[in-house]
């Protein structure tokens, strides 16, 4: 005796499609990413210096992306580098904050590696810190960074 499948009706349809939105809800969610341009990283520039935005206040500690072009390294090799709005020829790190440009921010990376070339664009992916700060190894000022980042040719 052949077996007869249960009929599906018009209501059975209808309560599917009334609960897909809660099932694609109940769904875990990869967080986005925050992008951040160099024109957001600072709100002004006053008589104290460069002051952040609200945008780079609300995104610390968080991951964003932010695109430019890395800065010629000081060491072929090396855990970090110096990501710019625009293509340089020479390293533009500064000897103090006050000196910072308001066009650079430092991307420190997991483990070293080697660099692409200053006119290759790059997009650079990593937690955001900002304030002064003096790294204990190479003894650089910087007032923003990205930690734990990675980076890629786009």
């Amino acid at each position: 005796m052949p077996l007869s499948r249960p009929k599906t009706t018009r209501r059975d349809v209808l309560s599917l499609i009334a609960a897909l939105p809660f099932v694609l809800c109940a769904r875990p969610s990869v967080a986005a990413v925050s992008t951040l341009a160099f024109g957001e990283l600072y709100s002004k520039f006053g008589v104290l210096g460069l002051e952040f935005s609200e945008k780079v206040k609300a995104l610390s500690g968080q991951e964003v992306s932010i695109r430019g072009f890395m800065a010629p390294p000081l060491r072929a090799e090396a855990a970090f580098f110096v990501l710019t709005e625009i293509p340089m020829s020479i390293c533009p790190f500064c000897s103090t904050d006050a000196d910072w440009p308001d066009n650079i921010v430092v991307v420190y990376l997991d483990e070293k590696q080697t660099f692409v070339q200053p006119s290759q664009a790059v997009e650079a992916r990593g937690v955001l810190e900002f304030g002064s700060w003096t790294d204990p190894e190479t003894g650089f000022v910087s007032l923003l960074r990205l930690r734990a980042a990675q980076y890629a040719a786009v």
